[in-house]
Order: C-alpha cells, then structure tokens, then sequence
C-alpha cells in the first residue's frame, strides 16, 4: 500500500452535513475537539483508513458501505443519539479505562444499532439499557462475564461452547455487553443458527 492522503476532521463543530469518507487513498481523521451534530457518516474503507480519537458524535447516522472489522477505537469517542447501518464486525464501543491515551471521551448512550447487523461487537462500561441492538438473527449477550457461568451450564452446539462461551471470563470486566450474527458464527462453527437460536431461548440475558 502506497502513501496515504490525511484527512483531517478536528478542532470544529460540523452541523447538518453528509461525509462521504469512501476514498481508498485516504487516511481519514475524525479527531480532537471535533463535534458532528446531526450528520450523516458513510463509511467505504478499512479500518486501517479510519482513525477515531477524542471527537464527539451527538444524533449523527453511521451509513458503513463496507464492513468495518476490528475497529476498537470507538471506545475513544463520545456517541450519543446516533445510529449505525452497515455490517461491523469485531468493534467496540463505549467507555474502557486505560485502553489508549483518549480513553476519559469514550462514551455511548441512546444510540440505534437496530439496522446494523453486529458480530463480536462488544458495549464497554456503559449502560446497554439506553441501546437498541438488532434481532435476529443476531443476539447480544448482557453482562457477560457476570452471567458467564450460568451460560456455561447450557449445552451449546459444535466448537462454540468450548471457544466462545468457555471464554467468556477472560473478556475485560467492564463488558457490559456482546452482540453475536448467528449465520456467521454458524458458519465458521460449522453448526446452524437454528441450533445456537435453541439454546439462546433459554436465558433471560440474551437479547435475540
């Protein structure tokens, strides 16, 4: 991969407008003392086009074109009222002390995942009551780690017991909660849906 183009959104507040950070040449910023009211976000490049660090989102709208894996940095921004569509994999969001310099901005509360479809994504040190999470066919698992031995004593189909939820306890403390896409995890478990959907219905913690 060549030389980059920066970016940079910071240091201003942006009202009422549409971004379009689609441009695979370029290292899009979305930084300090930024605030976005009200603005509509499309996303099209990696992860690693995309920085996140100390900028405000406050009713904006994430439109994610392509799939976003792996992007922690949420955790340093402040979300409130906003909503995401789009596929986002392995990302997290919310408040998670010392997970890189910026952590004291990371925030979410009243935000709209219900049109996004979420897998591995986890909520941090936040309060998943004030979310909304999308249905199945994904799932969310509140307070994992707490209810992590109560979801250990259910059956779970193939490998995903033994890796997943066996797992669980190892997950940070501040996991407040773990949204699932069952057609994925079936498919890289080698199992169906219809088998993790079985088990899902017998625990009140489990958001389907």
């Amino acid at each position: 991969m060549g030389w980059l183009e920066n970016v940079v959104f910071s240091d201003r507040v942006i009202e009422n407008e549409r971004l379009e950070l689609t441009d695979k040449n370029s290292l899009y910023y979305l930084s300090t003392h930024l605030t976005l009211k009200n603005c509509t976000v499309v996303l099209k490049v990696p992860a690693r086009n995309l920085v996140i660090n100390q900028a405000q989102f406050i009713d904006c709208t994430f439109e994610v074109k392509q799939e976003l894996k792996k992007k922690q940095t949420w955790v340093l921004a402040s979300l409130r009222g906003c909503r995401f569509k789009g596929n986002l994999s392995d990302c997290d969001f919310g408040h998670w002390p010392g997970y890189a310099p910026g952590w004291e901005h990371g925030s979410i509360e009243d935000c709209d995942f219900s049109e996004a479809r979420l897998d591995g994504c986890r909520i941090m040190g936040c309060d998943p009551a004030t979310l909304r999470f999308p249905k199945w066919p994904c799932f969310t698992l509140l307070d994992p780690v707490r209810n992590s031995r109560a979801l250990r004593s259910a059956t779970w189909p193939g490998r995903f017991g033994r890796i997943v939820i066996d797992g669980l306890a190892n997950y940070p403390a501040d996991t407040r909660a773990l949204t699932f896409h069952a057609p994925s995890q079936a498919k890289y478990f080698d199992i169906t849906p219809e088998a993790l959907q079985d088990v899902i219905q017998q625990f009140d913690c489990i958001l389907s």
